[in-house]
């Protein structure tokens, strides 16, 4: 195997020392650590080229003296050899499956005579440098963290239904030590990375100042290279821990080159040796892949004779910051309007604010036990989380005296306009207000029933609040499932002057007066 040329640095040294100082081809070895005949080979060089010491102006340039010394071998043509075409040969190496080695025996089956395959593969690399120049990122100790998900899964099978299902590997990695965190989600959604997060901070044992992520829709909503948005729930995670959160710029992925070779290692050494064993559950899972990651971090680098671990105690763990008292608590936000009801909607049921809010945007802050209503960042209200659907949660001082609602809405007003459409539509509303604590209650669904009259007319809609009140039905839902599926028509046939019905919850109009 020939032996690996000098750096144009190393080759000055030694015209240096054979013209400058004097030394014999002997003490250029010892000094140089190199081999008497490599000096005499490169000596033999520079007598052939003409060149000596001190170098003329003309050849302070690297290039120029690597031309002139090199010019058989390096970036020269030889004469009858054809050179491939670099940015061909960079497309195709981006196909799935097509490597150096089958696109150099294409080009030796095209140009018999041509070149061998290690000044193929060292061509392409020049070249490669030239086009695309990579910036080497120098990181501080405690400063980023940069994470992601792997592209590769594993599999938990459901110990009750046989289901199997494919977990996300979610993986992190320090800027200066290269430490690494790996754990398994259920998804990439938002609350597993929030959750993700928390769990890597808290294995930390502190918080880096940044946190660099990839432009995934449960990080940043919002792609941008100079100004990305990020989701409110992320954001507010990272305040809480005192990080500020750095996305990559979309397609650099060399922007996050930490996490991707800490990915290629997780996929390597934590997957690849799980890929037989089956697990039941996430966390049976984390436990094992919590034993590989410590096997990982104290593994001995080579070129660097220490291990992750030994280089996140020196470098990252005196340079974090503290944890905060408390770990975040998972939250998702949501933008609402306040209905003339003053109630918002979140997750099918319904929660009450002042009622001077009404028409009024809010944002709704929904945590595992407690929903917090905020409007221009002062919290407004605070309810417990309603474990049932559609149930309605109020507070008496929300709820405005004498029965001003929204302007001029009043129960007697919503009849009213009920019955310029029906006589049923009328009893109908009245039924649904009646059963609801507060009549104002009943507002969203007397709304919705008016509504259907634009789609499907005054008598259709009727004629299904009519069929809706001999079943008992009290909500929007029911109405539109009886137009949808017809079952209205029954009742088309009655007269128009029917008298409303008469019922034990119907209080009638001149209740509301």
């Amino acid at each position: 195997m020939p032996t690996k040329r000098l750096s144009m640095r190393r080759i000055r040294d030694l015209l240096r020392l054979k013209y400058a100082q004097k030394l014999s081809e002997r003490e250029i070895s010892t000094a140089l650590g190199i081999s008497k005949g490599a000096v005499s080979g490169y000596l033999s060089r520079a007598r052939a080229a003409g060149v000596s010491w001190p170098l003329p102006p003309e050849l302070d340039d690297d290039d120029a003296l690597e031309l002139l010394l090199f010019s058989g071998i390096v970036g020269s043509r030889r004469p009858g050899r054809d050179v491939p075409d670099w940015s061909q040969i960079d497309r195709e190496l981006r196909r799935p499956g097509v490597t150096r080695a089958l696109l150099w025996e294409e080009y030796r089956a095209a140009h018999p005579d041509g070149y061998g395959y290690s000044w193929f593969c060292e061509q392409y690399e020049a070249w490669k440098g030239r086009v695309q120049p990579t910036m080497r990122q120098t990181h501080l100790g405690g400063e980023k963290v940069f994470v992601d998900f792997a592209g590769d899964t594993i599999d938990v099978v459901d110990p009750r239904s046989g289901e199997v299902r494919p977990a996300k590997l979610f993986v992190a990695a320090m800027g200066a030590s290269s430490y690494i965190y790996a754990e398994a989600c259920s998804g990439e959604g938002l609350e597993d990375w929030v959750g993700a997060h928390v769990n890597l901070f808290a294995f930390l044992g502190g918080v880096p100042k940044l946190v660099v992520p990839d432009n995934l829709k449960a990080a940043v909503t919002k792609a941008d290279r100079y100004e990305p948005g990020l989701n409110r729930t992320y954001a507010e995670m990272a305040a809480h821990y005192g990080v500020a959160v750095l996305p990559a710029r979309p397609r650099k992925p060399r922007d996050k080159a930490k996490v991707e070779a800490a990915v290629l290692v997780a996929q390597r050494w934590i997957l690849a040796r799980l890929r037989n064993r089956r697990f039941f559950s996430l966390a049976e899972l984390n436990a094992a892949i919590r034993a590989l990651l410590a096997e990982i971090n104290t593994r001995v680098m080579r070129g660097y004779g220490a291990s992750r671990a030994d280089l996140f105690a020196g470098l990252d763990r005196p340079n974090l910051g503290p944890l905060p008292e408390t770990p975040y608590t998972f939250a998702r936000w949501k933008r609402c309007k306040v209905a003339p009801d003053y109630h918002v909607e979140v997750d099918a049921s319904y929660y009450s604010v002042p009622f001077g809010l009404i028409g009024e945007h809010v944002d709704v802050r929904v945590c595992a036990r407690t929903v917090e209503v905020f409007h221009r960042g002062r919290r407004v209200a605070s309810h417990a989380l309603s474990p049932g659907r559609r149930d309605h949660v109020t507070i008496p001082e929300h709820m405005p005296s004498a029965h001003r609602r929204f302007g001029e809405w009043t129960p007697a007003r919503v009849i009213a306009a009920a019955e310029t459409v029906g006589p049923s539509v009328a009893a109908f509303c009245e039924a649904a207000m009646a059963a609801r604590p507060h009549p104002e209650q009943g507002f969203r669904t007397c709304l919705g029933v008016l509504a259907l009259v634009k789609p499907y007319g005054a008598r259709r809609v009727d004629a299904a609040c009519r069929r809706g009140i001999d079943i008992q039905a009290r909500s929007v839902s029911s109405i539109r499932s009886i137009l949808k599926n017809g079952l209205d028509r029954a009742f088309l046939e009655e007269t128009p002057d029917t008298p409303p019905v008469s019922h034990g919850n119907i209080r009638g109009r001149g209740y509301y007066h």
